[in-house]
């Protein structure tokens, strides 16, 4: 729930806001109109300098290490103060000390996933040269925020709007706030009410397992008592940032990470154009509010690293040291449980766990609120987690038994350490304290390549965590399994390796070690291979292409299995090339009757009574539902697929000629495919009137196109989410290296990269991404030295 995704979305709510707007919000931006160089700057051990260049990227160049991970705080804060301020605020439940009494009970969730156990035990379990960097990190933001409140004018315009002060951040933070997640929790519900039903068979239709698995009730679990009450608190909405600010609707949520992944590629020498490894990124996630990924270059003697960091986290998560380059997509680790809990009827404070009672563990915090006394809520734990429902009338409640509430699952300083590393062995040591699920691609200067997967995987006495389960004891997590316990290769013999999403476990791989059953369709991957196989020598334009390459292939198995009737739409689609171009009418056309295809399969196939639960349909059963008509379908299932077909296709060309004209010859793809990016408060008008929406051009591509650009849920068809930076590595030719990161480094409206990057991103022209000394010094846009000053106690 508390994911930084999603963290800034909010619901239609009663709170009036009266901030005002000051015209100041119109002046240039404050650090590029006055020399602030003569500042001095606490928590530096030595001067630093940042030398900006045209793309604006600041290049960190420090005498020590943690004195380079201080200045990429800095410049995190220098240009996304109020985005990491405002996520930390929220994760510390500290909302309503600064918006009232409304945001209370969202503090209140937020401490519920504050780690209870031995704070300075985990500390000391951080490396020391890595929890330095850390320190380091946070003073660096601390540094910003000291020197923006000793000058007003450096205020991002969020606070004098919403009359607020950023918040100071402590180390500590890291390890507390472990952002409490909905996981796949929904599903797990959704399949209990599907059995509570009889009707468990039709989760398939939503998201068939895979790799395939038999599911059954586990033994115990009264399926007739789930309910979406047992999300509790998990189900609060949005911030009540006032009318109009957008509701986050659990279907936009799972649409989210239906879609969320990541594409990557890794090119040996041997395959390689250069005669040197390329590396290749695109990590999908949400488009349309504040970009979630920061570009920095920290270097310092024994450190050179450049890339993507997530604004608020430490480090580098997507990029390359002078030694090696690096990339991720996520791998599908089942991270969270369910418990179901009973009660004892006399004393709802304890709860039936092996054989006996125990109580739950107790703790009472108080909630600062703006101009009104704390307020003291009680917070559970089981031995499992949080307790996030409570319901002693049902004698039940429910836990969120998550990998992140265990001890070593922040992971915050995980890409610190990944930074730190210089080689694969090295590397292999810092996987230990990355606790999330991801395929981590490797490749080196001197033409080693190597792929990993890397995560915490919970062992479970029994069950693999597809429906809730009775917090009974039968069904506790008894450890956890690491890196070392999941797949890997190197130096592959073929010369490359990619990874999008797919089930990429290898042949045979152990039946009780499958750590999830939620790995997505392989289109996209099944594309990559299509095109790495057929290339002897890939080049870097070859990865750039790839990357946006909008070859659909359900767009083209559908074309296939178009009637042969003709038809306005099924004869435009047939001399189509199924590619999901921005500047295609077919394209459109095609959106149109999948989303239509869709909405009456589900319709035909699934009962009244399950109609709320079974919404979306997955691409591999509708395309299997048309291309094999069976008894779902009536008792004449070929003539049912034929006659929805042709309902279909004659509603989707009348709702072409609605939304993209009369004229079918001057449909487009990208007119409806809009790419908008607005501040996540934007429902303000204050806020609205001082950071202008970036708008106004669409793209191609969709959610199964390796240029992945996903769908909203619907009725819009704007772009939600996809590949919002980008990174192709040229290893140890640097300075070739390339990268997009939409829509700029800059969250202020008054900064030159606010949008710089979003026509490049809406066209796929790649900038460069700056490495070596001299390329960065023939490219300088701005200089500034950090200088020490005196140490406050």
């Amino acid at each position: 729930m508390i994911d930084r995704r999603v963290f800034l979305h909010g619901s239609a709510a009663t709170l009036a806001l009266t901030w005002g707007f000051s015209a100041s919000a119109c002046a240039p931006s404050p650090d590029s109109a006055r020399d602030i160089s003569a500042m001095p700057i606490h928590g530096l051990h030595a001067p630093i300098e940042i030398v900006d260049d045209v793309y604006g990227v600041p290049h960190i160049r420090a005498a020590s290490i943690p004195d380079a991970f201080f200045g990429q705080g800095y410049v995190v804060a220098r240009d996304r103060l109020f985005q990491i301020d405002f996520a930390h605020r929220r994760e510390m439940g500290l909302m309503a000390e600064a918006f009232g009494a409304d945001f209370a009970k969202f503090d209140a969730t937020a401490r519920l996933f504050h780690y209870r156990g031995d704070l300075a035990a985990e500390l000391r379990g951080i490396p020391a040269d890595v929890l330095a960097c850390a320190r380091a990190y946070v003073a660096g933001i601390n540094a910003r925020i000291d020197e923006v409140a000793a000058d007003r004018t450096l205020l991002p315009l969020e606070y004098t709007i919403l009359g607020v002060a950023p918040m100071k951040w402590d180390v500590r933070d890291l390890v507390l706030a472990r952002g409490g997640s909905i996981g796949n929790v929904d599903d797990e519900i959704r399949r209990a009410q599907l059995a509570a039903l009889g009707l468990l068979d039709l989760d398939a239709v939503v998201a068939p397992l895979s790799p395939p698995w038999p599911m059954a009730v586990p033994p115990g679990l009264d399926v007739s008592k789930v309910s979406e009450a047992d999300f509790g608190v998990m189900r609060l909405g949005g911030l009540p940032f006032g009318p109009g600010t957008p509701t986050v609707d659990p279907a936009d949520i799972a649409t989210e990470r239906a879609n969320a992944g990541s594409n990557a590629w890794t090119i040996a020498p041997s395959r390689s154009a250069t005669g040197r490894a390329i590396l290749a990124n695109d990590p999908h996630l949400g488009i349309g509010g504040f970009g979630p990924r920061h570009v920095a270059h920290l270097s310092a003697p024994g450190l050179d690293v450049i890339g993507g960091g997530a604004p608020g986290l430490p480090g580098i998560m997507q990029g390359h040291t002078d030694r090696f380059a690096f990339g991720r997509t996520n791998f599908h680790i089942d991270q969270e449980d369910l418990f179901v809990l009973t009660l004892h009827a006399e004393d709802p404070e304890r709860y039936a766990h092996d054989g006996g009672w125990k109580t739950f563990k107790k703790v009472a915090v108080d909630i600062p609120v703006k101009d009104a006394p704390p307020r003291r809520v009680t917070l559970r734990y089981s031995v499992h987690g949080p307790v996030i429902s409570h319901d002693p009338a049902g004698h039940r409640a429910t836990v969120m038994g998550s990998v992140a509430m265990q001890p070593g699952g922040a992971g915050a300083f995980a890409m610190i350490a990944i930074n730190l590393a210089h080689d694969w062995a090295s590397l292999r040591t810092a996987f230990r304290l990355h606790p999330s699920p991801t395929n981590f691609h490797y490749a080196d200067i001197d033409g080693n390549t190597g792929w990993q997967v890397i995560g915490f995987a919970p062992v479970r006495k029994t069950g693999e965590g597809l429906l809730p389960v009775p917090g009974d004891g039968r069904y506790d997590w008894t450890g956890m399994r690491d890196f070392a316990a999941l797949p890997s290769e190197y130096n592959p013999a073929k010369g490359w390796f990619a990874s999008a999403n797919q089930n990429n476990l290898p042949a045979g791989w152990p039946r009780d070690r499958i750590p999830a059953f939620s790995f997505r369709d392989p289109y996209r991957y099944n594309r990559i291979v299509d095109v790495l196989s057929k290339q002897d020598k890939h080049t870097l334009a070859d990865s750039v292409a790839l990357q946006h390459d909008t070859l659909s292939t359900p767009a083209r198995q559908l074309v296939a299995l178009l009637p042969k009737r003709r038809s306005n739409a099924a004869d435009l689609l047939r001399e189509w090339d199924g590619r999901i171009d921005g500047d295609s009418a077919p394209a459109a056309l095609f959106q149109i009757l999948w989303r239509d295809l869709g909405k009456r399969l589900l319709a035909a196939i699934v009962p009244d009574r399950a109609k709320s639960l079974v919404t979306e349909i997955a691409p591999s059963v509708l395309l299997g539902l048309l291309a094999h008509p069976d008894a779902r379908l009536g008792p004449n299932p070929v003539a049912a697929r034929d006659a929805l077909f042709d309902a279909a296709l004659a509603s989707a060309w009348a709702s072409a000629l609605e939304l993209l004209g009369p004229d079918p010859a001057a449909w487009r793809w990208s007119k409806l495919h809009q790419v908008r990016i607005v501040h996540p408060l934007a429902s303000i008008p204050a806020i609205a009137a001082a950071f202008p929406a970036i708008q106004g051009e669409g793209t191609g591509g969709d959610s199964y196109t390796v240029m992945a650009r996903w769908l909203s849920n619907g009725p819009s068809w704007r772009a939600s989410g996809g590949a919002s930076y980008l990174q192709v590595i040229d290893v140890g030719a640097w300075d070739n290296s390339l990268m997009l990161n939409l829509p700029g480094q800059s969250n202020d409206p008054r900064s030159p990269h606010y949008r710089d990057l979003y026509a490049p991103w809406i066209a796929g022209r790649m900038q460069p991404m700056l490495f070596g000394r001299a390329t960065v010094d023939a490219h300088v846009a701005a200089r500034r030295t950090l200088t020490p000053g005196k140490t406050r106690r």
